[in-house]
Formats: structure tokens, C-alpha cells, sequence
């Protein structure tokens, strides 16, 4: 996954607004030309039925000399912001997104582009991207909050930039983890494909969300995407995609999520940092097409791993920050205020399995973590694929189960205290909070991939209203062992299912 450092690009949205007020002046425009979703869609097939051409990187010298810090020295003039309930301001191209995406205003059924002009932008005057010309295009853009809002011009809630990876806040209002349009072939030996949003169209009426059509557009694939923006306590977007293929895909990834996760509680190297914690999310939730409910906390290995939860109709997924302690990251950046981002499908997705990729990271600069839905049956080449999801950019999932839920993870020498602690042994705690636990005679239920099981029982937690299942693991070798565990009080199950890979250190 290509990305620049995420602090940097943090920060890159943070200063959005950040700008030199000018006298307002409305952007230049294009001609208005006839639009519709129906008209995009048909732009998609006709495009997927054509050799696959990269997109336009304007004045390419020019533009590799706007490195990180002479891009964060350009702004876009907020009082320059396209018009409408939620005004749109403009990222400027860079050496680290370099391609072009044209922009559109709709009204009346007409698209306008939104023609580029260094004149909107707030730039040294000795910046090269002066002698950029006219109608270059963007990078990407913002989207602020209303103008009902007396602070709309310092804040924002969306955001596209880069390939196709959008961002939004949460209920907390603090960006975190990115979503993509589409993944292609992440964890193939061909290597990973970046499939570009190359155009935007914005509908931003008043009193109505914000809706925003895209044309997509890579080597394999060619689609059409309509999101519905709806702005309340977090963010809810209602994605629709119309794809048509140009080339097989073999690992086909449908609404992708990209996140960090570097080290947390239960996995942390000894001095590696000085932060107790450090990451945008801490687990996978799934709520499966049977209904159960899982959570599957994060790592960070020591290569590339791949988990596939094999699944029909699901109801849903997503990665979610669930620790919301600010003494537990001890950090400026807030990671306790980062978003979750839950997946909805619309319709039957059919057979599949919601993929899980971890690679290793040793910084907190780098995105790492990905999940995604992918179709039992790789799509060919020829084929047009038809999703519809919603997203919810929230503090937590939008539904969440009448069931204890994992809290805490930790993980370290097996054994009994006050005794040797046996070589071998790896003891798991595990703490569940919620649901109807009190008053229960609790038992834990544990299934291993492999190895064995010992020293198991379930306590209350001390001075809290969490329950606590503990079991030591025999375990030979470095192999990963996959460990679900969940209460229960005989037939009847109490809480989610905690599935955990375990990776044996050497």
C-alpha cells in the first residue's frame, strides 16, 4: 500500500483551512455540459472496453520539486471554496500525489468543471508550483462543514486524496483510518494495483446531504461510484459502484478499509517506544451472515499474514477503535478519538470471505492493516459487478450486539503465580464487559487450532463490572495458532467470540 507518512498526511488535512483569507472570488468554470449517473456508468463501460491509459501528471518536473514541505507551504483560499451547503476547497498536485483529478460542480442537471488557477491558492512567491498552468487539475479535495456553521471555514469532514482513498471524521471529529474505492490484487505476486478516482462531481444543495459521483479508473477495472454524505453525529456515507472489468482479478477487494497498528497493550516489545499504545485501530469486528459476532484483535507481524473469514451474506464488518483512553496512548495526536468505520452491505454479497491483511510496520507513519469483502468467484475479465453498502464513520459499531464485548487483551508467561512458571506456556487474559453477565455461572468455551489447553477459569474483575477469562496455551514451534474463545452459561452464549492469532515469537 502506497501512502506518504500518515502523521504528515494528517497534519496535510489538518491545515486545510489554514490559509490567509483573501476578498472571495468564485472559481473559474468550464462549460456546462449534460451529466448523469446513468451517463457515468455507460462512460465506465465504454472505458473498460479500451486500452487502459494512466492519467495526465501535468508539468512532471515541475511537479516533483513540490516535496512534502513546499506543498504544506500552498493552500487553498477558503473564501475561493466551491459554493454550496458544504463549500469544497482544493489539494494542491505534489511530487507525492502527482496525478490529476478534474473536478465538477452539478446544478440543474449541468456539470461545470472547476478549471485550476494558481491564483487560489496561497503560495510563496517564489513556489514552483507558480508555473504550473491552467487548468492542471487537483489532487484531490476537502469538504468543510456547513456554512450554517460560524467555523465552517476551519473545519473539514471528508476528504479524497491519492489513487482512491477517501477519509471522514467520526463522532469524535478526529481523522484516522482511510476507505478505498476498490483493492486490487493486494497480496498478489503481480503486485498490488491502484485503480484512480479521476473525476469528482459534487451536488451539495442546501438541507440536503452532500452527494459526490466518481469515475474510476485502473489497468484491470473502470467503474462508476455515487456517495451520499450525510453529516449528524459522525459521518454516513451510502456508496453505490457499478465496475467493469478490463482484465481478470484474482483477488478482488470490495469496500476496502486501510488503517494503522503498530503496537497496543498485549504485544508490546520492550522498549520499542515510550507511548503505552499506538494505533487508529485495534480490531476486526464482524457481524456474520449466521449472526455471530466476533472481534478479532490486531497485529503487527513480522511479515505479511492474510486472514480470510469465510462468509455468506454478511451483515456486516469493519476496524474499529474500541480503547478510547487518552492515558493509554499518552499522545497529542489523540488516538483515542480516531474513528471506527463499519461496513453495511445493501443486497446479497453471496458467498466470500472478509479478508484480513497485517503487515509489519516499525512506525506509526505507515498504513498497515487493510480488510476488505472478497467474492467467492474471481471476477473475469468482460464482467460488470454491482455493489451497495453504507459506511458509518462513528465512535463505535452502529448496531452493536446485546452481548458482553471484548475489552481488553493481554498476553504473557503461562503457569500459576507463586510457582515456576513452566517454559512453553503462554498464559491469555482475556476481559468482557457488558451484556448480562452479572449474577451468571460463567464458563469460557476454547477452541485451539492446535496445541493445548490448561489452567482455564473466568473471575470478575476487581472494582469494575468486567469478566475476566484466563487459559495458559501449550503451543510447540513459531506456526500461528488461531484461538477463539467466548462465555456462555450452558447452551446459552453471552458474549462475542474473540478470535485471536497468536504468532509464537522464536
Amino acid at each position: 500500500m502506497h501512502a506518504i507518512g500518515r502523521r504528515s498526511f494528517l497534519a496535510l488535512l489538518a491545515c486545510s483551512a489554514c490559509t490567509r483569507l483573501a476578498h472571495a472570488e468564485s472559481p473559474l468554470f468550464g462549460k456546462p455540459q449534460p451529466f448523469s449517473f446513468a451517463g457515468l456508468v455507460e462512460r465506465a463501460r465504454k472505458l473498460a472496453a479500451q486500452p487502459y491509459r494512466a492519467p495526465a501528471v501535468p508539468a512532471p518536473a515541475l511537479v516533483q520539486k513540490l516535496d512534502y514541505e513546499t506543498v504544506g507551504r500552498i493552500h487553498y483560499k477558503v473564501d475561493h471554496a466551491l459554493d454550496g451547503e458544504f463549500p469544497t476547497t482544493f489539494f494542491h498536485l505534489g511530487a507525492y500525489f502527482p496525478k490529476s483529478i478534474q473536478m465538477y460542480t452539478l446544478a440543474d442537471g449541468k456539470a461545470r468543471q472547476v478549471l485550476y488557477d494558481a491564483r487560489y491558492f496561497d503560495m510563496p512567491a517564489d513556489s514552483p508550483a507558480r508555473g504550473l498552468p491552467r487548468g492542471s487539475g487537483f489532487a484531490g479535495f476537502h469538504v468543510h462543514e456547513s456554512k450554517r456553521r460560524a467555523d465552517w471555514k476551519t473545519q473539514d469532514w471528508v476528504a479524497f486524496l491519492g489513487a482512491s482513498y477517501f477519509r471522514s471524521i467520526g463522532a469524535l471529529n478526529q481523522y484516522g483510518l482511510s476507505a478505498r474505492g476498490l483493492a486490487v490484487n493486494t497480496t498478489e505476486p503481480t503486485g498490488e494495483e491502484f485503480p484512480d478516482f479521476r473525476e469528482f462531481y459534487l451536488d451539495s444543495r442546501p438541507g440536503q446531504p452532500l452527494i459526490i459521483y466518481a469515475l474510476l479508473d485502473g489497468p484491470s477495472v473502470c467503474g462508476a461510484y455515487t456517495f451520499v454524505c450525510t453529516r449528524g453525529t459522525g459521518v454516513v456515507m451510502d456508496v453505490t459502484c457499478t465496475l467493469f472489468l478490463r482484465q481478470d482479478i484474482e483477488q478482488l477487494g470490495i469496500a476496502p478499509l486501510t488503517s494503522m497498528f503498530w503496537f497496543s497493550e498485549y504485544d508490546k516489545a520492550y522498549r520499542i517506544d515510550w507511548r503505552p499504545e499506538v494505533h487508529d485501530s485495534d480490531g476486526l469486528a464482524l457481524h456474520t451472515g449466521s449472526g455471530e459476532r466476533i472481534w478479532r484483535p490486531l497485529n503487527n507481524p513480522s511479515r505479511t499474514v492474510t486472514s480470510s473469514f469465510f462468509d455468506r451474506s454478511p451483515r456486516g464488518f469493519g476496524l474499529m477503535q474500541r480503547d478510547r483512553v487518552a492515558d493509554h496512548y499518552l499522545d497529542g495526536v489523540r488516538y483515542e478519538n480516531r474513528p471506527s468505520l463499519w461496513v453495511e452491505p445493501r443486497g446479497d454479497w453471496g458467498e466470500g470471505c472478509v479478508q484480513l491483511i497485517e503487515i509489519p510496520t516499525d512506525d506509526e507513519i505507515h498504513d498497515n492493516v487493510v480488510a476488505f469483502w472478497r467474492p467467492k468467484l474471481a471476477p473475469r475479465k468482460g464482467a460488470r459487478l454491482d455493489y451497495g453498502y453504507r459506511l458509518h464513520w462513528l465512535a463505535d459499531e452502529p448496531s452493536p450486539a446485546p452481548l458482553a464485548r471484548v475489552v481488553a487483551t493481554r498476553i504473557g508467561r503461562g503457569g500459576e503465580p507463586g510457582k515456576p512458571r513452566p517454559p512453553g506456556i503462554t498464559k491469555f487474559v482475556v476481559d468482557f464487559e457488558g451484556g448480562a453477565l452479572a449474577g451468571r455461572k460463567l464458563a469460557a468455551r476454547i477452541t485451539p487450532s492446535r496445541g493445548s489447553i490448561s489452567y482455564v477459569f473466568v473471575e470478575p474483575v476487581p472494582d469494575s463490572k468486567r469478566m475476566r477469562a484466563q487459559f495458559d496455551l501449550r503451543a510447540e514451534g513459531t506456526d500461528a495458532v488461531e484461538l477463539r474463545l467466548y462465555l456462555h452459561e450452558g447452551e446459552q452464549t453471552l458474549s462475542e467470540t474473540w478470535a485471536c492469532q497468536y504468532l509464537p515469537r522464536a
